[in-house]
């Protein structure tokens, strides 16, 4: 008998030749903890009249059961084939010809601690249908009850301290359940069996609500008093699975102004928490994968598109954008407040702009109380941080743009196997990476490196995964970048360390979330990456793979005037691409297009570009956009990461076909010397449409057009010198949809297989897997 497996690049069990009675030992391995599956397993063996035993260990569930043989084989299919809805098998090992022990019953036993095992770890999970219908029944004893969970739903990963998943080593470890949730717990039959959150209003968890300093507020009906404050127009922090979300109503545009002015968050979108589907419906166009990812356990905020026929939504929750990032409600006390309030809430991470999400109460009071008038808090410790995960479907699938709570920590599988890696990602999006066999452990969103607390968070967060996944690498890679935090962080360590190459990482990222080991072509397009040569890469065509990669082909080099200076204010990028394409009629162009750019200040870049003072070279193609933005006067200066592009890309006009032309010098380099694509007169071509009053609409669809057009031309020409056909898109630039639709579209119409991101962003929140797939071949090679 093979027993079916369930995961992908597994070897099947092996085949056991069944006699009449026969023991047989099963260790199972993938996501078996906190998901029913010792229940499951106990609940199949009184099914089929076996005896034996189940428990958890370090590496995941073990059993050992005897009886029939049919039964047996019956009893092994069902495992495989029909295990519980939140498990994931990755591995199931059997072994036969054990002794017969001649058990009367199967029971569950206690787990067992193996050093040096690991067993993968489940990430929170969303309020199942089940517990959600007990939470709003009069009848049932947890009615409104805002911590009820089961085997099916609830926290794991945020509460977790330690392996085994035990309730001991979690932070529900200080409740002592009452009798009958002890009972629930005890009992294989119940739901609740081994649940580890598992609690009532009589034993469990309690919140509260207080005041911006910290004062208790005291009132009959917590959750009521504190969407009464919602609805007065009142900012509410609110503590969840993962850290404190900032709570308003979101169609009240006075409170999400005062929010975004308190939290000094001037125009990034903010994050909508919604009741149910069909309220949804009411502002945002809804395709049916978008409900499904919506609907889905995990609860992401999905982003959709605007209705352009509601107003129900205030315009400042995400203005410029013509999309919403939605979610549905994951814990019981959200689907509480907003039964109350009874509208769509502004739900977004409870920080100031560039710090962690807050997950502390002290720390919480005392980083928000200027921002929140009130606290609804809960006295549940939240162990691990973890903001919400941000996707969008692409392609018919989901297509992470930042992954988090409800996806880590499961482990990404790998195309090749080796030891253990530390790979400590980038900057800006930081996520950090470790390896184990072909296991991939990608952390939750970090964010950006730029102050102490978020580097007290990377370091905290790798020592976490290191400690629940018991691993100890004797590698660590990072990114050539040498000011970044986390490469000064990577070369503190200890052992061999791995450099590199920012966007030799982004290629090796999608190859291994696509399973690919062979080279391809990889178009990666960004906003900066430190290059080889020591300048600051961006719009690069490359051929590799894990092991290595030549740079085929750049957009030209362009000065950045003020350094990461240009990076905030677009204008000196604009100025800078105006100067490469008419010289010193630059400052005519800017005159004739009545653009209200600082004349001495410009003459002051042009003065240090020409002495090369602080104007690093780049030839980003984040930075491109930027500059079109900034031409158009979409956006001259920015208030979030990447908002000149993104509205750039909101501006375009939909059905246009016009491009640019494009001028390419060396198309047959000497190996030394990478194709140079040139944009000068893609620039004249949009000077030429503005003074000529074309719409900028039209002209922002022009420019999309001719990027990819760029990319459909010189994978071409990649694909006469090398004969590689397998083109890989990756790195921020390709977070825009316009862009990528039409670039896989004319790829593939051109005989290209084309690799996406799908389960890893393609920003710069995926590159330490790339880094760890980079250096676990470079060890595989050693």
């Amino acid at each position: 008998m093979a027993g079916k497996i369930v995961g992908a690049g597994l070897k099947p069990a092996p085949t056991v030749d069944y006699k009449d009675e026969i023991r047989v030992s099963i260790k199972i391995k993938g996501i078996v903890q906190g998901v029913g599956f010792r229940p499951f397993v106990y609940n199949l063996a009184h099914k089929y009249d076996l005896v034996g035993w189940v428990c958890n260990s370090s590496a995941g569930v073990e059993i050992e059961v005897e009886g029939n043989a049919h039964s047996l084989k019956g009893f092994v299919n069902e495992i495989t084939a029909n295990p519980p809805v939140l498990a994931r098998i990755e591995n199931i090992e059997i072994k036969d010809n054990l002794t017969l022990q001649g058990e009367i019953r199967f029971e569950i036993r206690k787990s067992i601690r193996e050093e040096g095992q690991f067993v993968p770890v489940s990430p929170d999970i969303s309020i199942c249908e089940d517990c959600l219908k007990e939470l709003f029944d009069p009848a049932d004893r947890r009615y409104l009850y805002p911590f009820i969970n089961c085997t099916n739903c609830g926290p794991r990963f945020a509460i977790i301290k330690d392996v085994p998943y035990d309730r001991d080593k979690t932070t529900m470890s200080e409740f002592t359940m009452c009798l009958p949730c002890k009972t629930e717990y005890e009992d294989p039959l119940n739901r609740r069996f081994h649940a580890q959150p598992n609690a009532c209003p009589e034993c469990g968890p309690e919140i509260s609500l207080l005041d911006c300093n910290g004062k208790r507020v005291y009132c009959q009906d917590i959750v009521n008093e504190a969407a009464h404050l919602i609805l007065q127009g009142l900012i509410v922090a609110i503590k969840g699975i993962g850290g404190y979300h900032l709570a308003c109503d979101a169609t009240n545009r006075e409170a999400v102004t005062r929010l975004r002015g308190r939290k000094y968050r001037e125009d990034k979108p903010f994050a909508l928490m919604v009741e149910g589907i069909e309220e949804i419906k009411a502002f945002c166009h809804l395709e049916k994968e978008e409900e499904s990812l919506l609907l889905d356990p995990k609860r992401p905020i999905v982003l959709l598109k605007k209705r352009g026929d509601s107003d129900l939504i205030s315009e400042e929750a995400a203005p410029g954008n013509r999309y919403l990032g939605v979610m549905l409600p994951y814990s019981p006390l959200h689907y509480l407040i907003l039964k109350e309030v009874k509208r769509p809430l502004v739900m977004t991470s409870g920080n100031i702009s560039d710090e962690p999400i807050a997950y502390r109460d002290s720390e919480a009071i005392l980083r928000l109380g200027r921002i929140a008038d009130y606290f609804l808090l809960h006295n549940r410790e939240i162990y691990q941080r973890t903001d919400d995960t941000v996707a969008r479907i692409f392609d018919g699938a989901p297509m992470m743009i930042r992954r988090s709570r409800g996806y880590v920590p499961l482990s990404i599988t790998l195309p090749l196997s080796g030891g253990e890696v530390l790979a400590c990602g980038g900057q800006l999006k930081n996520t950090f990476c470790l390896t184990r066999g072909n296991h991939a452990f990608l952390s939750h969103h970090i964010g950006d490196l730029d102050n102490l607390e978020t580097l007290r968070s990377f370091e905290e967060g790798i020592e976490d995964f290191k400690r629940l996944f018991h691993l100890r690498p004797k590698v660590t890679c990072y990114d050539l970048h040498p000011d970044y935090l986390s490469t000064r962080y990577a070369l503190a360590q200890e052992g061999e360390k791995v450099g590199v190459q920012h966007h030799h990482a982004h290629l090796a990222s999608c190859l291994g979330e696509n399973g690919v080991t062979d080279r391809v072509i990889g178009v990666i397009f960004d906003g900066s990456g430190y290059g080889e040569d020591g300048r600051i890469w961006g719009g690069e065509f490359l051929v590799g793979d894990f092991g290595s990669f030549e740079r085929m082909a750049h957009l030209e080099y362009v000065p950045m005037a003020g350094g990461e200076k240009a990076i905030k204010e677009p204008y000196r990028m604009a100025f800078a691409y105006l100067l490469e394409s008419f010289g010193n009629d630059a400052f005519g162009v800017i005159h004739s297009l009545n653009l209200r750019w600082d004349i001495e200040r410009l003459h002051i870049f042009k003065q240090i570009i020409e002495k090369g003072i602080n104007s690093p070279l780049t030839s980003s193609m984040g930075r491109l956009f930027d500059a079109v933005s900034a031409i158009l006067g979409i956006k001259e200066r920015i208030n979030y990461e990447g908002q000149a592009a993104v509205e750039l890309e909101m501006a375009a006009s939909h059905g246009e076909k016009g491009e640019y032309p494009v001028g390419v010098q060396n198309f047959e380099p000497c190996p030394s010397l990478p194709l140079t694509i040139r944009v000068q007169g893609v620039i004249r071509g949009i000077i030429d449409d503005l003074i000529a009053g074309t719409e900028k609409g039209i002209i922002s669809a022009r420019f999309h057009n001719t990027i990819s057009t760029i990319i459909i031309e010189v994978c071409r020409w990649i694909r006469e010198k090398t004969a590689l056909n397998t083109v890989a898109l990756s790195g921020g630039v390709f977070q825009n949809v316009r862009l990528l639709n039409s670039s896989v579209d004319r790829l593939k119409k051109n005989g290209f297989l084309v690799l996406t991101h799908h389960d890893v962003p393609p920003n710069d929140g995926g590159i330490s897997l790339g880094q760890a797939l980079v250096a676990l071949k470079k060890l595989m090679a050693s």
